[in-house]
């Protein structure tokens, strides 16, 4: 199995000192650069194609999300795990709908933040343990049932196989190989998705097929 590659953004060397060693020397994850200005991000994304970006949330020069954006600007796809202290709802449900692929807190213990970045690195979504809650508020679309079977009535068949896809937390290149069509075609799928489901994420699209699979309507 090929390791994942991950490149790490952190203002706090201890932190970012000590990850990078968990990682490579615990996880067996291949840590391509372990980053103190976040300036420097989009350059090394430019020379190196990891799996994954993990930052942390709040950092002096810039802010994680914003940082998030400008790689999306930049037309930088690479996903990325936020890393942070930060418990807040808000910050969690800011990063779900920037399209993060994982929100760990600093506080979890190391084998479970190096399990959740593998997984993350490997196409799955993840989420600390103590935010599931939140989480789960959070993303209640509040449609009544027959507002979701409409909803779910309006997806092609096409569109409701990535939508099985998604809620199993797999990434555009999964997807795609599953399917056998191309990155692209998959992203503009989604798009639609998140239109006709009035959603703004990966993620609320997977709590959505889950849910409506729980309650029968799939």
């Amino acid at each position: 199995m090929v390791a994942p590659r991950i490149v790490l953004v952190d203002d706090h060397a201890l932190c970012r000192n000590g990850l990078s060693d968990l990682l490579r020397h615990r996880g067996g994850m291949d840590v391509l650069a372990a980053l103190s200005d976040p300036e420097q991000l989009i350059a090394v994304l430019r020379e190196q194609s990891p799996d994954l970006v993990v930052m942390d949330l709040r950092m002096p020069a810039i802010d994680g999300l914003s940082l998030l954006r400008r790689l999306r600007n930049e037309g930088l796809d690479t996903p990325v795990l936020i890393l942070t202290m930060s418990d807040s709802e808000v910050d969690l449900s800011a990063a779900l709908r920037a399209g993060v692929r994982g929100y760990l807190l600093k506080d979890m213990e190391p084998e479970d933040v190096i399990t959740a970045i593998g997984n993350a690195a490997r196409g799955e979504l993840t989420v600390a343990p103590s935010m599931t809650l939140k989480l789960a508020q959070l993303l209640q679309t509040g449609a009544p049932g027959n507002a979701r079977r409409d909803m779910l009535a309006s997806l092609t068949e096409r569109e409701r196989q990535i939508l099985d896809h998604l809620a199993r937390g797999e990434s555009n290149k999964t997807i795609a190989r599953a399917l056998d069509i191309s990155h692209d075609t998959v992203k503009l799928h989604v798009r639609h998705i998140l239109s006709k489901l009035n959603l703004s994420s990966r993620v609320e699209a997977a709590v959505f097929a889950v849910e409506a699979r729980t309650a029968g309507m799939r």
